[in-house]
């Protein structure tokens, strides 16, 4: 398990969870994680209901660094790692929120926002085909094959000291490690071109 002097690091271990997701299924081997930043947001209300984790591009479609919204052109501030390089890709949780959810529902939203990430690692998201071009014609069969994808990276027997955190809730974290600490990273704004 991840600690550090602020408590249990969930940055960190969330990091080593997706890398080990990347390399034991073929249809992640495109992301490059460092490219991705991973970060956490305190949710206001510890509620059932809302978003679990978010994916934030940050290009705009095919990868670009400028893009037209509501027909006025903008680019996304950008966010950099320590040695200046930009990510492609903000990875947001939602605490405590995603904590309080089961182990199952855990790695399919870790893999839902993983599936996100586009096959040309461009900083755009996978796009698919349809008006609905996030999750495909349908959110139901989208969050299915997320549940699949979950099942195929647990039956390949994986280390349980990558997972064994999301088995527990937030207040069960906090009590153990005597609090949560994760990255925060400001929200990506539209910056005018």
């Amino acid at each position: 398990m991840e600690s550090s002097p602020r408590g249990f690091d969930f940055t960190a271990a969330v990091r080593a969870l997706c890398r080990d997701m990347i390399a034991r299924l073929p249809e992640l081997a495109h992301i490059d994680l460092p490219r991705v930043a991973i970060g956490v947001v305190q949710t206001r209300r510890d509620v059932t209901h809302g978003m679990y984790a978010a994916l934030t591009p940050l290009r705009f479609e095919g990868g670009r660094t400028e893009g037209a919204v509501r027909g006025r052109r903008y680019r996304v501030q950008p966010l950099r790692d320590r040695a200046g390089q930009d990510y492609l890709y903000l990875l947001t949780f939602y605490l405590p929120r995603f904590l309080n959810t089961s182990l199952e529902e855990k790695l399919s939203t870790v893999l839902h926002e993983l599936w996100h990430i586009g096959p040309a690692f461009d900083g755009d998201l996978r796009r698919h085909s349809g008006r609905c071009y996030a999750h495909g014609r349908s959110r139901k069969e989208y969050d299915a094959q997320m549940d699949r994808l979950a099942q195929r990276w647990l039956a390949q027997d994986p280390p349980l000291h990558l997972y064994d955190f999301l088995e527990r809730s937030f207040e069960e974290l906090h009590a153990e490690f005597g609090g949560v600490a994760g990255d925060r990273w400001p929200t990506p704004k539209l910056i005018p071109a």
